[in-house]
């Protein structure tokens, strides 16, 4: 009796519970898919169309009891972790439930951490959107992304989220921007550092401004002028080039910012407008133009004003002589008799002999004076010729026999003109 009477007892202890609860797969990660299984350990056969429900931390998952005896889940995370149960219900309204399982659903760490910039390469104009990504080349779970700036790590932005990738963005960015930027993401295991990226931000350069600097208050010719160009503002480096009315003087390069001089050796010839101009890549800005004048010294100026005065009397001189060379021609023109004078003036007489009134010789009447041409009509020109002769004696005492009412110490020749209207009348001109 009592053996009996201790199975009695001990039955209901020592018989199983009936119910099992099964997880597959045995290791679950962030993102696998998950079956849970409940399984009839009961020796008694199970009743007819019994219904199952499973149970996390004793809440129901899904829509309760059914008819199927498993439960999937597409995806699980960390989150998911707990304790599992299952339960059934039988016709006999009973309900039979399993032992609670503890499910640890892990984590994958992530890895392969990296910052990426938006315009690539990480060049920018002031004014321009920065994209910063920070992306991970695996891990599950929720992962938190850290954005930090500079050598120190100055954490500018952060962000928790379920992906693998998360933007941080500064919508104008200015010079003072210009930096080294990295990312940090983490989902519990610890955080991943990406690479140091740098960005730089260009200011375009501002108008530059042109100064003169002479040795004195005036540029003389043979002084050395320095341009001296500057931009205020621009990010370097910086190309300046210097203008003389237009025309490129040279060109000169600020690595690191600020302005550039170029010396100019001054000549006459460099009196104008001079201009400069500023240009980092970001458009070329021309400064305002600023006028020259370069003064001859004192002595130059007297030696260009002899020069120019000489010059000014050759050219009066020159035009003088023009003049002059033009007069006398239309003179020479004017005088010359016209074809029509040069018929009805008369042809020239042959030489004829002067009459002596003073000797009867023949022998000394030789020519004195002599007709050559006729020009105008009261204009007569004779040529006399001087003659030495030698006389007779008896002819010179003949000579020295004066006529009636004449002088004896005067010799008296006749001299013939010859008139237009073609009458000779005859002159006594005394000698």
């Amino acid at each position: 009796m009592l053996p009996r009477l201790l199975l009695l007892i001990c039955a209901p202890l020592c018989e199983p519970t009936g119910l099992l609860l099964r997880v597959s797969p045995y290791w679950l990660v962030d993102g696998s898919p998950m079956t849970l299984t409940c399984v009839n350990q009961l020796r008694q056969r199970l009743p007819a169309q019994p219904q199952f429900r499973f149970l996390k931390d004793d809440r129901a998952l899904g829509l309760g009891w059914d008819h199927s005896s498993q439960y999937q889940v597409s995806a699980v995370w960390s989150e998911d972790s707990g304790f599992y149960s299952c339960e059934m219900w039988t016709a006999a309204r009973r309900v039979i439930k399993s032992k609670s399982v503890r499910i640890d659903i892990q984590r994958v760490p992530v890895h392969n951490v990296s910052l990426e910039t938006q315009p690539a390469g990480g060049h920018l104009a002031e004014g321009q959107t920065l994209v910063l990504a920070c992306l991970v080349g695996g891990g599950t779970g929720d992962i938190s992304f850290l954005w930090y700036r500079g050598a120190l790590g100055l954490n500018l932005e952060t962000k928790t989220q379920r992906s693998l990738s998360a933007k941080f963005e500064i919508p104008a960015v200015r010079e003072s921007d210009s930096d080294q930027y990295y990312c940090a993401a983490n989902n519990g295991y610890g955080p991943r550092l990406s690479g140091l990226v740098s960005v730089t931000v260009t200011v375009p350069a501002s108008r530059p401004v042109l100064t003169l600097q002479a040795p004195g208050s005036q540029a003389l010719v043979g002084d050395t002028v320095e341009l001296h160009c500057e931009a205020q503002t621009g990010s370097p480096p910086i190309l300046y080039r210097f203008y003389h009315d237009g025309v490129t003087l040279g060109s000169s390069s600020a690595p690191s910012g600020g302005g550039v001089s170029f010396n100019l050796s001054l000549t006459a010839e460099h009196s104008g407008n001079y201009s400069c101009e500023a240009d980092n890549g970001l458009g070329a800005q021309r400064s305002e133009v600023v006028p020259l004048s370069v003064t001859a010294p004192k002595e130059d100026r007297i030696e260009l004003t002899t020069v120019v005065v000489v010059e000014g009397l050759f050219g009066i001189l020159g035009l003088l002589t023009a003049v002059l060379l033009i007069c006398c021609w239309c003179k020479r023109k004017i005088g010359r008799p016209s074809a029509k004078d040069s018929v009805r003036s008369p042809p020239r007489p042959p030489p004829r002999e002067s009459t002596y009134l003073n000797t009867t010789s023949l022998e000394q009447r030789q020519p004195i004076y002599e007709n050559v041409n006729v020009g105008r009509r009261d204009e007569v020109y004779s040529l006399a010729y001087c003659m030495q002769q030698e006389w007779q004696p008896a002819t010179a005492e003949r000579l020295r026999t004066p006529a009636n009412g004449q002088d004896p110490s005067v010799i008296y020749s006749g001299v013939i003109k010859v008139d237009i209207t073609g009458e000779d009348e005859d002159y006594e001109d005394a000698m």
